[in-house]
C-alpha cells in the first residue's frame, strides 16, 4: 500500500534553503491553481522555490515568489513566471493559519512542488526562524552523526 502510494507521488522541487533557515513547525498539503502551460512546465521539473513564501489576502492563500519557468511550445498561453498563484486549502485550514502567523510571528513557506496522482501539490511549512547559534547547533549534530555512522561502517568491515 505504501509503494503504490509513493509511486503516485513525483518530487518536482524542494526548498532546501527553507529547512536550513527555518523550523517546521506543522506541514500542510495545499493544492495550486495553475494554467495548463505551467503544468507542462512543471512536469519538466521547472520550478523554483527558492525565496517564495505563502500569504493571507481577502481569505485566500497566496503563493509569492515561485518561479516556473514558461513552458518552451507555450507562445502566446504562457504566464508571467512570477505571477502570484492561488493555493486551494480549506477556509479553517486558511484561518488556522492566518492565526498562527498574526499571533505568534511565525511564517508560512512553501517546502516542496510535487504530483499527487496526477494532480499538483505544494506543501507548506508553518516555520519559526532559526538563529545563528541553533543553525551551529544542528551543523554540529549532523557532523557528529556523520563520524559515528563512519566510524561504524570502519568497524564493520
Amino acid at each position: 500500500m505504501a509503494e503504490a502510494a509513493k509511486a503516485a507521488t513525483q518530487t518536482v522541487a524542494n526548498n532546501k534553503k527553507a529547512l536550513h533557515e527555518y523550523f517546521v513547525l506543522e506541514r500542510y498539503e495545499a493544492g495550486i491553481a495553475l494554467c495548463g502551460t505551467e503544468v507542462k512546465s512543471l512536469r519538466q521539473g521547472k520550478c523554483n522555490l527558492r525565496d517564495s513564501w505563502c500569504s493571507v489576502k481577502a481569505g485566500e492563500m497566496l503563493v509569492n515568489g515561485m518561479h516556473i519557468s514558461p513552458y518552451e511550445q507555450g507562445n502566446i498561453f504562457n504566464q508571467d513566471p512570477h505571477r502570484v498563484r492561488r493555493l486551494l486549502l480549506h477556509k479553517r485550514e486558511i484561518l488556522h493559519l492566518f492565526g498562527e502567523v498574526k499571533q505568534q510571528g511565525l511564517a508560512l513557506v512553501p517546502l516542496s512542488v510535487y504530483f499527487k496522482n496526477g494532480r499538483a501539490k505544494l506543501e507548506i511549512g508553518l516555520c519559526k526562524g532559526k538563529k545563528l547559534y541553533d543553525k551551529r547547533a544542528v551543523a554540529a549534530e549532523r557532523d557528529a552523526r556523520r563520524d559515528i555512522e563512519r566510524s561504524h561502517a570502519e568497524r564493520n568491515t
